[in-house]
């Protein structure tokens, strides 16, 4: 008959069969990489040489090298080798996470129209929350941004011109002050902005680009007088109208899917 420490051991070894002891290389990774999100090693620093790296973790090469591999991979870091090459630190950004949602939805066929939906549930909302919380440099940045570019420069391009007024949808999610709304905003706008220049091309010189860049400029003048006043109720109807429009805009051709929109 086994002893009682005997049988707590075959009660275990089931479980114990089933649990996976971490590769040397991830666990490098993993260590590296908390360095990285945590701003231990800084964006653009370099790392030690592959041989000091091999001392300080007692590994092979092929070790480190995969290691590597992986944080290169996720975009954390670049490596450039030949003379002169080595590693560097690029800590995570939203224009990764962006491509990578991006995908995911290519490969789920989800359609542009699903990803506007979600754009317009979102904004409105956190508009109306910023008409609350607005200090006057948030306004002052707003204004700059609603009224363009000065009088006397020279005429912009339609992209430069798609470029600006992207820039003030991104800054009003911005001064709302949530770093997980900005990204998931960030997400969807980097998906809009290939359907958006998708069809500025298209549209050149057009009377239908030009009355939508007209009410896009109105639109954003209009909120910030909205912001300014305080008045959340309005700035979140006048939001959702302007990117209802918007949507009826880049919809009016054909129903595509993300993955038409990519190259």
């Amino acid at each position: 008959m086994p002893t009682r420490g005997t049988s707590a051991r075959a009660a275990l070894s089931p479980v114990a069969g089933h649990i996976r002891v971490p590769k040397m290389a991830e666990m490098v990774a993993t260590y590296l990489r908390r360095q990285i999100v945590r701003g231990e090693l800084a964006e653009g620093e370099a790392l030690p040489s592959e041989n000091e790296l091999r001392r300080q973790f007692g590994i092979s090469r092929p070790t480190l090298r995969e290691a590597l591999r992986v944080l290169e991979s996720e975009s954390l870091i670049t490596v450039r080798r030949g003379p002169g090459g080595g590693v560097r630190v690029r800590p995570p950004n939203l224009d990764v996470a962006a491509n990578y949602a991006g995908l995911i939805l290519q490969h789920q066929r989800t359609t542009l129209g699903d990803v506007l939906t979600a754009r317009a549930a979102i904004e409105p909302r956190a508009i109306a929350r910023l008409a609350i919380i607005r200090t006057d440099d948030d306004l002052a940045r707003l204004w700059a941004l609603a009224d363009g570019p000065p009088p006397d420069e020279p005429a912009a391009t339609p992209l430069q011109t798609l470029h600006h007024l992207e820039q003030f949808h991104y800054m009003l999610i911005e001064l709302v002050g949530n770093q997980t709304l900005l990204m998931l905003t960030g997400i969807l706008g980097h998906i809009v902005k290939q359907a958006d220049r998708s069809r500025v091309q298209a549209d050149a010189d057009s009377p239908e680009l030009v009355a939508a860049v007209k009410g896009s400029h109105a639109a954003h003048t209009r909120v910030v007088d909205l912001i300014a006043a305080g008045d959340a109720a309005g700035a979140e109807r006048l939001w959702r109208r302007h990117l209802n429009a918007a949507n009826d805009y880049l919809l009016g051709v054909d129903q595509v899917t993300v993955v038409d929109m990519f190259p």
